[in-house]
């Protein structure tokens, strides 16, 4: 079957491969253009364009999508269905092109977690379980008819660069399925049922990103993990928009105020009551007591320097009670 690609994180760039990997024809790609990127203002293509282009295939980054060129060449490739994972919202003047329609991936259960941040979102409301969706494109966000689903269950732990690469990895299993299915005539969508109570993600905020302190434990482990680019507590996901990491400031005792990304936490049931006292054996664990629990920072990242796990941290902090946390 001859599909058109459109994608432009790392996420899609592994859908992607994977679908090549299955010898579907890919016969063009649509990305984002260029950006310029840091201090340097380095030029930098999307990761889908830099795989697009190592693989041979014809890379298109139109600025925009109703375009008449660009609506000219996709309709010129006659191709039979269009995939979409991780890329804005189609027009009906594309979406409507190949004959057996457009499909897109979602990293939710679809109708919930509707919208930009369902990763995050899943995780910062402490869901049990998650999962991914395929759905064929209309004319509203997220509300197409549904073609498969697999559920993804979460715990305590899980955090957005976790579940980021287990629905990346799952999500090109459901693709090929899907892809399959529809070649196959052997499709019966499922139109979704907006009477229910539906949790939207919308998209994240930097008010968002600042830590609460007068929150409950489990809610702020539920923020960091749900922001968190750690994969293990000596392993991070680099370059992932979905994972800013949640921040706070650090007081050391001279007074000074540090912007601190928190990036990996542990939930506690077990507090002293004495909110926002910290305690550490200045060796390998630091503990911030809050309401209904208390939680362990893991892994932090202070402004201007590089991450750190606990360990190194306190190596060169000694931390007492002239420590804050604000």
């Amino acid at each position: 079957m001859n599909i058109i690609f459109f994608g432009t994180p790392g996420f899609a760039a592994q859908n992607l491969i994977d679908l090549c990997n299955e010898n579907h024809n890919i016969m063009a790609i649509v990305s984002a253009p260029d950006k310029e990127k840091g201090r340097g203002k380095k030029i930098i293509s999307t990761a889908v364009k830099q795989k697009g282009e190592e693989l041979g295939i014809e890379v298109l980054t139109p600025l925009n999508l109703k375009d008449e060129e660009f609506i000219k060449k996709l309709k010129s490739y006659n191709a039979d269905l269009f995939v979409v994972v991780a890329f804005r919202m189609l027009p009906k003047s594309v979406w409507s092109i190949p004959k057996k329609g457009t499909i897109n991936l979602h990293t939710s259960l679809l109708p919930n977690y509707r919208g930009a941040a369902p990763i995050n979102r899943v995780l910062i409301n402490n869901e049990k379980e998650t999962g991914i969706t395929t759905f064929y494109i209309d004319d509203k966000i997220d509300c197409g008819e549904i073609l498969f689903q697999e559920k993804v269950e979460l715990d305590i732990n899980t955090t957005a660069a976790k579940l980021h690469n287990i629905l990346m990895n799952k999500g090109s299993d459901l693709l090929v399925k899907t892809i399959t299915n529809i070649e196959k005539n052997n499709i019966n969508p499922i139109s979704q049922n907006n009477d229910l109570s539906i949790t939207e993600a919308p998209k994240l905020t930097k008010e968002i990103q600042k830590i609460n302190w007068d929150k409950s434990a489990l809610e702020i482990h539920n923020l960091v993990r749900g922001l968190s680019p750690s994969l293990s507590e000596n392993e991070l996901l680099k370059d992932v928009s979905i994972c800013p990491s949640a921040w706070f400031t650090f007081k050391n005792p001279d007074g000074n105020e540090i912007r601190t990304k928190l990036l990996l936490s542990e939930f506690n049931t077990e507090t002293n009551n004495n909110i926002l006292k910290i305690e550490s054996d200045n060796k390998s664990y630091l503990k911030v007591n809050l309401k209904e629990g208390s939680i362990l920072i893991k892994k932090l990242q202070i402004s201007g320097k590089n991450p750190m796990n606990i360990k190194q941290f306190l190596l060169g902090n000694k931390i007492n009670e002239k420590w804050e946390i604000l």
